[in-house]
């Protein structure tokens, strides 16, 4: 799947819940809540020793997903993403060495940022999707829509991430450089460990349902 292809179906779906799974063995069954619930696209952090069997284990049993890895933080982390089946990844920070290498491996790849300086940084290699973290601490909204003055006409789009929850998420999404948002309230490290499946299910239905709302889909 191209880059392009990739951020148009995680502009479409407008949430990414990002997952931090610490057993192999729930990664089907919250993959199957999330669908029901609507939303056939996650990221799996490497924040867990578990990520790469799960995105091994979803890429083979659940095709149907848009696959993604997060908190990678190094160029280890990127191929071992791409080796498990990893469509896209993700950043909480701008490394050029690892943008670099995922446009030499072919793997979608939006890095974070957090001021003007890192947005100009990553325009400058070549990324127009940008991970903003943490949203919620630098200002959320309101510096969403202060950043969209100076940049907007450059085509950069923001996936923000970090503070975005069920009660903000329409706000998030009316803001026309935002291209999708991505949290963990959607399915919570604990609720993923005791197996909380229908409360997962029902938290992604009520965010495709904002969704739906805000921007007309």
């Amino acid at each position: 799947m191209s880059e392009e292809a990739v951020f148009d179906q995680i502009a479409r779906r407008g949430v990414v819940p990002v997952i931090a799974i610490d057993a192999p063995e729930a990664a089907l069954p919250l993959a199957d809540a999330m669908l029901a619930g609507g939303l056939p696209v996650l990221e799996i952090t490497f924040r867990t020793s578990a990520a790469a069997e799960v995105m091994q284990m979803l890429s083979a049993k659940r095709p149907e997903l848009l696959l993604g890895a997060g908190t990678i933080l190094s160029v280890e982390n990127l191929e071992r993403a791409k080796a498990s089946g990893a469509r896209f990844g993700v950043a909480p920070g701008l490394n050029p060495t690892v943008v670099r290498r995922a446009a030499e491996i072919g793997l979608p790849f939006v890095p974070g940022v957090a001021t003007p300086s890192d947005i100009e940084a990553a325009l400058g290699l070549g990324c127009t999707v940008l991970k903003l973290f943490p949203s919620g601490v630098l200002g959320g909204v309101k510096y969403l829509e202060a950043l969209a003055g100076p940049y907007k006409h450059t085509g950069v789009r923001f996936l923000p991430t970090g503070g975005v929850k069920g009660d903000n998420l329409a706000e998030y999404l009316s803001i026309d450089v935002v291209t999708a948002v991505g949290g963990t309230w959607l399915a919570k490290r604990d609720e993923i460990a005791s197996g909380n499946w229908a409360e997962i299910t029902a938290r992604c239905k009520a965010a495709v349902q904002v969704v739906q709302r805000t921007r007309g889909a």
